[in-house]
């Protein structure tokens, strides 16, 4: 309905097509709305979305003042900015793509009229010349462009807007990428329902920025890719070419600025992947729809060099890409920490649209084993099991330190899962004439179209599945009338013994089974090749495929290089990676578990828990004591593993991903000391959980951010100060301190300016007596000796340096 509705519509729009300009990509995916998921795994989730998560979302965008500022904007006399970022604009244009995805496949007249009065709101607050951003618009009419004080609520002192219009937008702005995200939501909604009036607001911005910026204009690229992505969008809806020209316009300035934003090259001539994660995986999702829709080539020696140095050297096991908080990007080859693993729930969110886009492209099954790895794991778990708390990074090591939260001041992520799991159904299948392509797994239904001569005949196609809690796969084929086609199943690349491509990640001992294709319960000779058993035949009505993946638990090792991975082993089950949570085991500390290299491990299937997972059981040992650094005192223990994307849905926890199993890298059981007796306590707004200062985790250097630590930001030339009270009276007479400082990634915290140790006394905090200077060494314990005193509790008091913050990595008393 949906899509006849559409073709009427959209007609008199795409009747200006440049005909001479028919490049497509040669595999087309069966769209969204033309899929039913209607399995136990993804279904739910997909209707939790439509019935939680989006409605959270509407919430909070009003409650945080996202809302607030169109209306704000389209007041003659606005008072404030009620947001914290010039780009929260985007988080109300992806919840209406997002709802938009969810109409085309459920009718519901409530939620349309809800995005309806919210683009009321938005064309409001659009400038006559079709100028769309609402902070610069408020500040503007407010007279006073220094209403913001331009403090990045993370500590930044930036200035988003200085200057007049896209100045700043090579760097800080985001106009152009608020513009792009108008525009996806536009066309979405266009699709979804047919009205125009989102479109018409999107295509009178775009207007603009044509006219603004091109050869001979404005040539800057944009800080943050997202409008090239929009504006292929633009064309394939409207069918007019200068949309698609823009797009090329905006990746080819680029080769002037800096790897952050993936500016330092001409993007032909890129070969590794540098800079911000989610800002890379857009751009090339745009250079991808941009090679396929003009036929170009020059594009793809970069596409195939950048999305191999991911995969090849910077992937998580979890399909996790960006490594460091610092950039929120990529860290560099093989450099893959797992606590402070970053791996934004965005950037796995664009780089399975760019491996789906690579995919098409290419026809390389490789593209889909890598968006599978990513979906089931880094990118499912961004999103709790209830639909309304999130995570922004996924780490792939916990000490308690992480939970799942309701929204974000930066909040891209939420409102990018609705638009998401929305349009899930789209990755399953794919078409290329008379071929059908089987490429995710999951009990649904589709339709498609074969030829037959001049004829079209349609084919009902039914997958009957548990995956990927099982590896048996039914396929009902049910076309009008036989006819010959092909059907094309993935056979992942884990089923053939492939851990990831390019050898970043390796199966331990590979368990490789034949699948067995069988059509009406005989066996069918299936071609194999490229990643795929072809199956060509004259197919009928009832015929029905069957197969059976092998799900084989699988221990999987990281290239030698990885040494975060070094003698651990992952544990994975078809496309599933799986962890220890504290709460599982008879004792938490999963951090200090070493397994056993060979294992026996079962699975059980638990319907009871966290809405039924099946998880792994087998023995490992709790490493009381290390008595030296080849031999430990160990305790056996029992342990499950949980699918790593359910794993934060019960609270805050221990948690594991690679499993240690020798001794000389697993860790011991930290013996008590003073410090960790004591209670711990600190000046106003400390970050980070306060145990870290005590928890005998000695870092590798002031940056290193596989050690816990506490900071301020932002807090900048502050004093500031950390308490231990002890449980009794206590003679003390040295004190050592390991700084945190980030300089080295590009950090805001840095060693005190200085420092000083006092002791209370009958009530009164004094300073210890010593001939000692205070410390304010990187990368070393800055100790201090003072004369003995019998005390209750020690302070530490900082001076923080101007401009920047501080932080402790550890705090020991003697």
């Amino acid at each position: 309905m949906y899509t006849l509705l559409l073709m009427i519509l959209a007609g008199s729009m795409l009747a200006q097509q440049d005909h001479n300009h028919e490049h497509h990509y040669p595999i087309q995916a069966i769209p969204f709305h033309q899929v039913q998921l209607k399995d136990k795994f993804w279904a739910p989730r997909v209707e939790t979305v439509r019935n939680v998560t989006i409605p959270h979302t509407f919430r909070k965008n009003q409650e945080t003042g996202r809302v607030k500022n169109f209306q704000m904007a389209a007041s003659a006399n606005p008072t404030a900015v009620c947001s914290a970022f010039p780009f929260d604009d985007t988080d109300l244009y992806k919840l209406i793509e997002g709802a938009a995805y969810a109409l085309q496949t459920k009718a519901d007249p409530q939620l349309e009229a809800r995005v309806d009065s919210l683009i009321v709101i938005i064309k409001a607050a659009q400038e006559p010349d079709g100028y769309l951003y609402t902070w610069r618009t408020i500040l503007e009419r407010r007279n006073n462009p220094n209403l913001i004080s331009g403090v990045d609520p993370r500590g930044a002192n930036i200035n988003w807007l200085a200057g007049p219009r896209w100045a700043k937008e090579d760097d800080l702005s985001h106009e152009l990428y608020n513009a792009g995200h108008l525009y996806e939501a536009a066309v979405a909604w266009f699709a979804a329902t047919g009205k125009r009036n989102l479109l018409d607001v999107a295509l009178k911005n775009a207007n603009l920025v044509d006219q603004t910026f091109g050869p001979g204009k404005l040539e800057k690229a944009p800080g943050h890719q997202e409008i090239e992505l929009g504006l292929v969008r633009l064309y394939q809806t409207t069918g007019e070419k200068r949309w698609l020209d823009l797009a090329k316009f905006f990746i080819d300035v680029r080769g002037y600025g800096d790897p952050y934003s993936q500016n330092h090259l001409k993007v032909k001539d890129q070969r590794d992947a540098q800079g911000h994660a989610v800002r890379l995986a857009y751009l090339y999702a745009a250079v991808t729809d941009v090679t396929a829709l003009t036929g170009t080539d020059e594009y793809r020696a970069a596409l195939q060099a950048v999305w191999e140095d991911i995969v090849g050297k910077q992937i998580y096991i979890t399909g996790g890409v960006g490594a460091t908080g610092s950039n929120e990007g990529f860290g560099g080859a093989y450099d893959l920490p797992n606590y402070s693993a970053y791996c934004e729930t965005c950037s796995s969110i664009a780089f399975v649209n760019w491996g789906q886009k690579m995919y098409q492209l290419t026809g390389e099954t490789r593209y889909l084993d890598v968006l599978e790895l990513t979906l089931y794991n880094a990118l499912n778990a961004g999103i709790s099991l209830s639909g309304d708390r999130f995570f922004y990074p996924n780490p792939l090591e916990s000490r308690k330190n992480v939970a799942r939260t309701e929204w974000f001041s930066c909040a891209c992520c939420p409102p990018n899962l609705t638009r998401f799991y929305s349009s899930l159904g789209g990755f399953f299948y794919a078409q290329k004439d008379n071929e059908l392509y089987l490429n995710l797994f999951a009990a649904s239904q589709t339709t498609f179209e074969t030829s037959k001569g001049k004829s079209k005949v349609k084919v009902d196609i039914q997958q009957e599945s548990d995956y990927p809690w099982n590896g048996l796969i039914k396929v009902k084929v049910n076309p009008t009338q036989a006819n010959t086609f092909a059907l094309k199943v993935r056979i992942p690349g884990w089923a053939r013994g492939e851990a990831t491509p390019l050898g970043l990640y390796n199966f331990v001992n590979p368990s490789i089974k034949p699948i067995v294709f069988k059509v009406n319960g005989k066996v069918f000779p299936a071609k194999i090749s490229t990643g795929y058993a072809t199956l060509e035949r004259k197919w009928k009505k009832g015929d029905v495929l069957e197969f059976e993946l092998p799900m084989d638990v699988q221990r999987v090792a990281a290239h030698p290089l990885v040494k975060a991975d070094e003698m651990r082993y992952a544990l994975k089950s078809g496309p599933l990676v799986y962890c220890l949570e504290g709460q599982d085991q008879p004792d938490d500390r999963v951090l200090n578990m070493l397994v056993a290299k060979g294992a026996p491990i079962r699975t059980q299937y638990e319907p009871n828990l966290l809405g039924g997972q099946q998880t792994l059981r087998f023995s490992g040992n709790l490493v009381t004591k290390k008595t030296s650094a080849t031999s430990a005192e160990l305790k056996p223990i029992d342990l499950k593993a949980i699918p790593y994307y359910a794993w934060a849905n019960r609270g805050r926890d221990n948690m594991l991903v690679w499993l240690p199993y020798d001794v000389s890298v697993a860790k011991s059981i930290a013996q008590p000391t003073l410090a960790t007796k004591s209670k711990l306590s600190a000046s106003p707004e400390l970050k980070g959980a306060l145990s870290a200062a005590s928890d005998q985790s000695a870092p590798k250097n002031s940056a290193d951010g596989e050690s816990t630590f506490v900071h301020w930001w932002p807090h900048f030339g502050t004093a500031e100060w950390l308490q231990y009270t002890f449980p009794d009276a206590q003679q003390v007479s040295k004190v050592r301190v390991y700084w945190f400082d980030d300089e080295a990634i590009g950090g805001g915290c840095r060693i005190p300016q200085s420092w000083r140790v006092l002791y209370l006394d009958n009530g009164e905090w004094k300073p210890v007596n010593t001939n000692q200077t205070y410390g304010t060494s990187k990368d070393a314990w800055n100790e201090v000796k003072f004369d003995a005193v019998k005390t209750t509790a020690l302070k530490i008091e900082l001076q923080l340096k101007e401009k920047v913050s501080a932080g402790v990595h550890e705090w020991e008393v003697e």
